[in-house]
């Protein structure tokens, strides 16, 4: 079996298909709408809830303006992608790596990185932004520089 080289593509919406794109996220939008799709002979294949909702995702980004791009959830990374998708340089990636806060496989020399667990630090990572901040609002309340309605 031929090991395919996943790279994430980038989809970016056309000026010649916002209309259409427009119309398709209204739709989708629908709770109650349940979509086909129609084959050249007629044949009706009813697109499953988890496909509805997935493509609903997309569509409704692209209708924003948003790019996407899709990932396999058991892609390995390179160290560049995986920096790229973290926001930061890849030297402050591979510290992270040697720190051990990323979990990686050497390939020859190369790191590489499994995606979900890129998902996994970085959501880790939101959640502890989240209780600092929360912990110095409460500091600040607490030092009465911060009073609400100014």
């Amino acid at each position: 079996m031929l090991k395919q080289k996943a790279s994430p593509e980038s989809v970016i919406l056309q000026e010649k298909e916002q209309e259409s794109i427009a119309q398709l996220a209204q739709i989708l939008s629908r709770e109650s709408a349940q979509l086909k799709l129609v084959e050249s002979n007629g044949k009706e294949i009813i697109i499953p809830p988890s496909v509805y909702k997935l493509l609903g995702q997309v569509v409704g980004a692209m209708a924003s303006g948003q790019a996407i791009s899709l990932v396999l959830h058991n892609r390995e990374l390179t160290t560049q992608e995986a920096a790229d998708i973290l926001n930061v340089s890849r030297p402050f990636l591979v510290k992270l790596l040697e720190k051990g806060e990323i979990p990686y496989i050497k390939v020859g020399s190369h790191r590489r990185i499994l995606f979900q667990h890129l998902m996994t630090y970085k959501q880790q990572r939101k959640v502890q932004r989240r209780q600092l901040l929360d912990q110095l609002i409460e500091m600040t309340e607490e030092a009465g520089l911060y009073e609400e309605g100014i």
